[in-house]
């Protein structure tokens, strides 16, 4: 794949967790968190921890060629270091409060909130999709389980060369669910549903539908009251349009051949309506928190979103290059709609030269959080996934975060990139 491709898709690599490191915990969703104080970067940081973080910030956005870095890291819920530099805009320097693309960190909220209704006896994971979507492709021989843990076998939509020719051609499209399925169905099946894994976006657009059939709400409704709202991610929010809330860190991309602004393309091909969402970075530090604690699921939700089944699959698929089809290892895995790796819980969006990471590490009780923007010379790879682990080679050395072979998972936001996994 180019370069110029790699980047449009989002991509969540794969890598692994800890299972059986569930904290308990029950469904708050009921009870919002109190709004948490603005978010700014740290104050001349004394802590030997916070200035090496920074130097490490400061190196990789010369050495990749970066616009801006954002990046905060807490240990226990307590900040280390918050940090951000370089320029949202020429002449305009960024600051830790702009919001930037979440993309595929909505793909871990519609799982933890379809595993919610699973404990709540509205649903079964094993359910068959037709129950709830009759009309979905394949949909009674896909459950929702493959949906979050994307085992369905359905194509991702994202690398269909039409596709990319016409989301190219008009980056300010508005795309429908039925238009982005579409895609998918009209190819067949990579492999019989629940035999393989291959990450694709069209999983996800279909379990969005899915939610909002079960609960009888409306998708981002549900995603604030049942995550965004308990975890007290009070800057976390959806638009239906590619307006991102103010203020705003823009983005500049050269995946269509020039190197142009890119902030409001539209993001509506990237995952579900209602779940197209925008946020910080102390919000996604205090996610990555929320997510790898398992406060937001009971016990048992938790252990399943750290592996629903996923752990052995993939590897030889006849059929599925093994780039999409990769085998599915205890420390390196998709879980339901989150990346496990060496212990870390994560998701690492990519789209339209916005890259993010969250990440947390339940043995340490550390969470890491970095967004970053694309220069014109800058690599193709998820540059926030880089520095997110020579952090991790700081702060955990035992548990790397370094993307690692077999390369991307899920691509969840650009044609090229929320990559296997663009993410919005």
């Amino acid at each position: 794949m180019t370069r110029r491709a790699g980047r449009t898709r989002t991509v969540l690599l794969c890598t692994a967790a800890l299972l059986g490191t569930a904290l308990p915990g029950g469904t708050t969703w009921a009870a919002p968190a109190p709004a948490p104080p603005a978010c700014a970067a740290s104050p001349n940081p004394t802590g030997g921890e916070a200035r090496q973080i920074q130097h490490i910030a400061d190196t990789a956005r010369r050495e990749l060629g970066l616009k801006a870095v954002l990046v905060r890291v807490t240990r226990d819920g307590r900040e280390v270091v918050t940090t951000a530099l370089g320029e949202s805009m020429s002449g305009v320097p960024v600051t830790a409060g702009m919001h930037f693309r979440a993309g595929s960190v909505a793909i871990v909220y519609m799982g933890i909130a379809m595993l919610q209704l699973v404990d709540e006896g509205k649903a079964r994971l094993d359910d068959p999709v037709a129950r709830w979507l009759p009309d979905a492709p394949h949909a009674d021989r896909i459950t929702l389980r493959m949906l979050g843990a994307s085992t369905s076998g359905l194509r991702d939509y994202v690398p269909d060369p039409k596709f990319v020719k016409a989301l190219y051609a008009d980056p300010f499209r508005q795309w429908t669910p039925d238009e982005l399925v579409g895609i998918s169905a009209s190819h067949p099946l990579l492999y019989e549903p629940g035999t393989s894994w291959s990450y694709s976006h069209a999983n996800f657009v279909l379990l969005g539908q899915a939610l909002e059939k079960i609960s009888g709400m409306p998708l981002d409704a549900l995603i604030r009251q049942r995550i965004t709202g308990p975890a007290g991610l009070a800057d976390t929010v959806n638009s239906a349009t590619p307006e991102i809330e103010e203020p705003v860190l823009h983005s500049y991309d050269s995946e269509r051949g020039v190197y142009e602004e890119s902030t409001y393309w539209n993001p509506s091909w990237t995952t579900a309506p209602g779940a197209v969402l925008s946020t910080h970075i102390c919000d996604l530090a205090r996610s990555a928190e929320a997510v790898g604690t398992g406060r937001l699921l009971s016990p048992r939700g938790f252990r399943t979103q750290l592996d629903p089944g996923t752990v052995g699959l993939g590897g030889d698929t006849p059929g599925c290059p093994p780039r999409d089809c990769f085998r599915q290892l205890p420390e390196r895995h998709f879980g339901y709609g989150v990346i496990v790796q060496n212990g870390w819980i994560q998701s690492n969006p990519s789209f339209a030269g916005y890259a993010a990471i969250q990440a947390y590490l339940p043995s340490e009780r550390l969470a890491v959080a970095v967004s970053t923007t694309v220069g014109p010379e800058a690599p193709g790879n998820n540059t926030a996934q880089t520095i997110a682990a020579r952090i991790a080679a700081l702060l955990a050395p035992g548990n790397s975060l370094s993307p690692a072979a077999p390369p991307p998972a899920p691509r969840s936001s650009s044609p090229s990139g929320t990559t296997p996994a663009p993410s919005p």
